[in-house]
């Protein structure tokens, strides 16, 4: 089924802006869960169990709002689509390296991580200012989440 049985509360153009907005979010999110659940998986070294909880707690994030950017999606009338061949093409958060990796280069590429993808976001709610507010607001409560994250991910880098 190709035609949305959703009808959109917003104009076709308002939606299309939108809509690409949340799927960018969504593949990024998705993205992000999986790389801090590789990270989880392969941290080593000193204080590898604060760091291991911590990436836990970027997984129940990520995951929390992968779902609220999904059902967004849908209340607009656009399908959302996480298959992994759309993240591994799509996304743009940066690669997380391979094999086990020492908590401070776990903390180096989840802190570069979340910075990109910030940066993404803060885009993407400028782009939103005019198609869409509530879809903005979500932005911003994820934005908002993350730089929280990044900020204690930097702070065990000071």
């Amino acid at each position: 089924m190709s035609k949305s049985p959703i009808k959109s509360p917003l104009s076709e153009a308002d939606k299309e802006i939108t809509g690409n907005a949340l799927q960018a979010t969504l593949v990024d999110l998705v993205d992000l869960s999986l790389i801090a659940k590789q990270a989880h998986w392969n941290v080593v070294g000193s204080n590898f169990r604060s760091a291991h909880l911590q990436l836990d707690e970027l997984v129940a994030t990520a995951r929390q709002y992968v779902d609220e950017v999904a059902e967004r999606a849908n209340a607009i009338g656009i399908s959302p689509n996480g298959k992994a061949k759309t993240v591994v093409e799509s996304s743009g958060v940066p690669e997380y390296p391979d094999n086990w990796q020492s908590v401070e280069s776990t903390v180096a590429a989840i802190v570069d991580i979340l910075s990109a993808l910030i940066e993404r976001l803060r885009a993407r709610i400028d782009e939103t200012d005019k198609s869409d507010l509530v879809t903005q607001d979500l932005l911003i409560e994820i934005t908002r989440a993350l730089e929280e994250a990044h900020w204690m991910w930097q702070a065990q880098q000071a």
